[in-house]
């Protein structure tokens, strides 16, 4: 059943809409006079208002193109370093302590070094054991590699996330453009760990919802209650927008391919087929729109967006949406060809450019042929994603000569079960969102296929960080959140016997608060285990 001429089929029933659901009847062609401003009143992070009324960088050109931002790429790339450094001197300390092992004072010693470089004390009963056999270099691999996780979370702020006023300025220019809610999933791939904060340059605040999936194969159900959710907050609190505002949830996917090796190095969930990723992306954005226009009255309706990263690059590709909010494999922009096309121009010049492109894509003929172009308000967005992205792809070049060194993968750790907020950068963590290992089966199994390469093979462990969050106006959930840990470790062990029992398997379970910037809390069987 098709809902989306619902509301004017009950009109001409003589039946009117049900009074619980406030929210006005948008038509699919959003054609309609919508209620919030449409000339900007204020700009994302970054951008200033000239005295035309339009946003402009508030620097002249950077690093040789008039988009950059090069105070903000200064700090991501400090940032970036810092965290590379502490997991990049885990297996150097190590080496040092493993080679004490026979000596007296060892267990002085190996701590000695361990607080010296890694900032924390190793096991006591692994260093104590060692004269019995051998040092448990796995153990210790893996306790070293998700304690650092944690210190580093605590540590450290996220670049876009030091000023909250930042994350406001998003959100308000997300209701400008239409949008009261911005829901992304990417792909579970660590290459996009660091999407929000250095692809797209958004400030993690203002999202309100990231979940990455194998694939980007999100669960359509699942998100329709999210969406729900967001929809009644609207109508009971109205926060952010009000039900009646004419705004509209955005759910955006992320698929990713590798242009230098794309039959390798591309999507695992996917056989590193670039067009099997981005269809099946569009398929789940497609699946939870019409799920949303078929399941509730009075002109329900959502945005949807399709976006690639070229995880050599991180430059984008952004799938246009027509006048009806239809996307095509064949109708997009390029931004790795719009980076260069406006590398020569003035700000307003590269501006206009981008917005030329959006339009050109727009009139695609052929397989890519669609109605008319998007909606103001999605062009815009558009416009502003592909101007942000333009700082990371010159934060590439500068930083990693263009293309990544590791255009593979490299990640540290698989985190199981929520995710988490913290240390958003490039390939550091696999992420299998899940409740209950079944459910999430796959995603887990391409993470450990993933580490088999990575590590397995090499003797050392997977080290898995177990993490699920809590609302702690909710009585006992932070006690059932706990309890969740256990049971995904449990299933873990079980799934994986084998490994487990060979040691190549290490587990650190988390607990976290839902509320912004709230401490990872953790429930560790490693420190149990250890008597810490």
């Amino acid at each position: 059943m098709n809902t989306r001429n619902r509301p004017e089929r009950m009109k001409s029933n003589g039946q009117t809409a049900p009074v619980a659901m406030a929210m006005k009847s948008m038509p699919v062609t959003h054609a309609l006079a919508f209620s919030w401003p449409q000339r900007p009143s204020f700009c994302p992070p970054g951008m200033q208002l000239d005295a035309r009324g339009e946003c402009v960088v508030n620097a002249g050109p950077a690093d040789g193109h008039p988009l950059i931002q090069a105070e903000q790429n200064a700090r991501l790339a400090d940032y970036e370093r810092t965290v590379r450094a502490r997991f990049n001197g885990i297996v150097p300390a190590l080496k040092r302590v493993s080679s004490l092992q026979h000596e007296e004072d060892f267990v002085k010693k190996g701590q000695e070094i361990a607080r010296e470089t890694l900032g924390f004390e190793l096991p006591v009963q692994v260093l104590d054991d060692a004269w019995v056999s051998s040092l448990d270099m796995k153990q210790l691999y893996g306790y070293s590699v998700l304690h650092t996780f944690r210190d580093l979370a605590a540590e450290l702020t996220l670049p876009l996330d030091r000023d909250p006023r930042d994350a406001d300025a998003m959100l308000r220019f997300f209701i400008e453009c239409g949008f009261h809610e911005v829901d992304v999933s990417p792909c579970a791939d660590g290459r996009l760990k660091g999407l929000l904060q250095y692809v797209l340059r958004l400030p993690s605040h203002a999202v309100g919802r990231v979940q990455s999936h194998a694939g980007a194969m999100f669960d359509v159900e699942g998100n329709v209650k999210k969406w729900t959710e967001t929809e009644l907050r609207r109508f009971r609190e109205g926060v952010p927008t009000l039900a009646d505002a004419g705004t509209r949830y955005l759910k955006i996917a992320v698929y990713h391919f590798s242009s230098s090796a794309p039959s390798h190095e591309g999507c695992a969930a996917h056989g590193s087929n670039e067009l099997a990723a981005a269809e099946a992306a569009l398929g789940r954005l497609n699946a939870f729109r019409t799920a949303i226009e078929n399941g509730f009255c009075c002109g329900a309706s959502v945005a949807t967006l399709l976006i690639g990263v070229d995880t050599d690059n991180d430059s984008i590709k952004i799938h246009i949406p027509d006048s009806k909010g239809e996307m095509s494999l064949y109708r997009l922009v390029n931004n790795a060809e719009q980076f260069e096309q406006t590398a020569g121009m003035n700000p307003a010049q590269a501006r206009e450019h981008l917005l030329a492109a959006i339009d050109k894509a727009a009139k695609t003929v052929g397989w890519g042929q669609g109605e008319g172009s998007p909606d103001a308000g999605m062009r815009r967005l558009i416009a502003q994603l592909l101007e942000n992205n333009c700082s990371q792809i010159a934060y590439v070049k500068s930083e990693h000569n263009g293309r990544y060194a590791d255009i593979g993968h490299q990640e540290k750790f698989i985190c199981v079960g929520e995710g988490f907020d913290e240390l958003r950068i490039r390939n550091l963590t696999y992420l299998a969102q899940m409740y209950t290992v079944e459910e999430g089966a796959r995603d887990l199994d391409v993470g450990i296929k993933i580490f088999t390469g990575l590590n397995i093979r090499h003797g050392l462990p997977a080290p898995i960080a177990i993490h699920y969050r809590y609302d702690a106006s909710i009585p006992g959930a932070r006690d059932r959140a706990v309890e969740r840990c256990h049971r995904i470790h449990a299933a873990i062990n079980n799934r994986y016997k084998s490994l487990v029992e060979q040691g190549l398997i290490v587990c650190s379970l988390i607990v976290q608060a839902k509320a912004p910037d709230s401490k990872l809390e953790v429930v560790d069987i490693a420190e149990e285990k250890f008597g810490h």
